[in-house]
This record gives C-alpha cells, structure tokens and sequence, in this order.
C-alpha cells in the first residue's frame, strides 16, 4: 500500500499523541438528505425521481461527477442531453446541493482543535457542487488546513488511493492522526493504514473517543 502502516494495537491508555484530525464530511459535520436531492433533480428534469436515479445511475454521471472524471459544466450539459431538459447551471447546481443542515455541535470542537494547534484535514466523498455550496452556506470548512475530495483525487472512500493521498497531506505519521467517519467500512480502511479511527455517531462520542486519548474537549 505504499505509505500505508500496520493497524495499530494501541489501548486507550497507550495512544499516541494526535497531531492531525481526519473528518468526514457528509453526517459528521453537515447532514444531508439524499432523497431531497432526487426530488429537486426530479423536478428540475420533469422526470419522477425514481426513474431519474435510476437513468443517472445506468449512465454513471453521478458517480463521475464524484470522481471528478466530470466538471459541474459537463455534468449539465450530459444531464441535459439524458433528460431532454433545458435548465441553468445554477439551478442543477441548487437542486445537487441545497441538502445539507449544520451539525451544530461540532463547531466548536473544530475550534478547539484548530486554536489547540491540531491539524484539521476534511476527507470526502463529494462532488465540486456540494463542497462549493457547503462553502458558500456555513462556517465550517474555514476551520480546514486541507481538503481531501473524491472530486479532485480521482478515487472514493474506501478506496485504497483516497487513503493515500490523506497521508500525504496530514504532516504526521498515520497514528498520529484520529480519523473519523459515519461509514463503518471508511473507519475500517482508515485503521489499515494506520490512523486511530473511530466511527462517528454524534459530538457527545467523540469528545468522549478523544477523552480517552487523553483530549479534553468537554465543556
């Protein structure tokens, strides 16, 4: 695997210090509704959106569009050509993107951290709509030094190459960093390569993860 390392067998006791922190994005520091994203690209197409999901999946754009392999350009422009609908870059771009609620209480811990001195890396599976929109919409990605996106590696979480390329930017070595992600098969890769991961459910766990590392974040 290259610049991978072997699962750590750290206790709770024995971690290494942390100098990096891995987040995802999608449910960890934002929530999103896929459904919502159908209905809005249903409506936009003029197509019910089962059949819609359905044609783009067979056709692959939404996940090219992930990969990067598309440009929000080019994905309008396919997307019209699939659907014989004639609409405006930034209505796709709304109807793609406008799915996503603030996790609140994360705010703050990325605060804490950031001012703590820890390096903050976002690692996501996403496309070029969301990240701008996420941008545009919330005080949330400032926080990052860096971010890692399926859109401009050219691979997705749990694919080795995604991994890989977090390595490269976290400026530590793998047990260093924390990682965390709501996808039990993303943490699983994640502790291949060495990272101390933990699946994320709410902020209230993770302080409670961290504190057991030795990191106050309460209160």
């Amino acid at each position: 695997m290259g610049l991978t390392s072997a699962t750590n067998n750290y206790g709770p006791t024995e971690m290494m210090r942390i100098r990096t922190f891995l987040f995802d994005l999608g449910n960890v520091l934002v929530h999103f509704s896929h459904e919502k994203m159908w209905e809005q690209l249903a409506a936009l197409c003029g197509r019910p959106a089962a059949e819609l999901q359905s044609l783009i999946q067979r056709n692959d754009l939404a996940d090219d569009y992930e990969r990067g392999r598309l440009s929000e350009s080019e994905f309008h422009t396919k997307l019209q050509d699939l659907t014989g609908a004639r609409f405006e870059q930034s209505e796709l771009q709304r109807a793609v993107a406008d799915i996503f609620e603030l996790n609140p209480p994360m705010l703050p811990l990325l605060e804490r951290l950031g001012t703590g001195g820890h390096r903050l890396v976002l690692l996501s599976n996403t496309n070029e709509s969301h990240v701008a929109w996420v941008q545009e919409q919330f005080d949330v990605l400032q926080h990052f030094d860096d971010l890692v996106l399926s859109c401009r590696v050219g691979a997705m979480k749990p694919e080795p190459e995604i991994y890989e390329a977090a390595l490269q930017v976290i400026e530590c070595r793998p047990e260093e960093c924390f990682y965390t992600d709501d996808i039990a098969a993303n943490v699983a890769k994640g502790r291949e390569f060495g990272l101390q991961a933990e699946l994320f459910t709410d902020a209230a766990t993770l302080v409670e993860q961290l504190g057991l590392r030795g990191l106050n974040l309460a209160g």
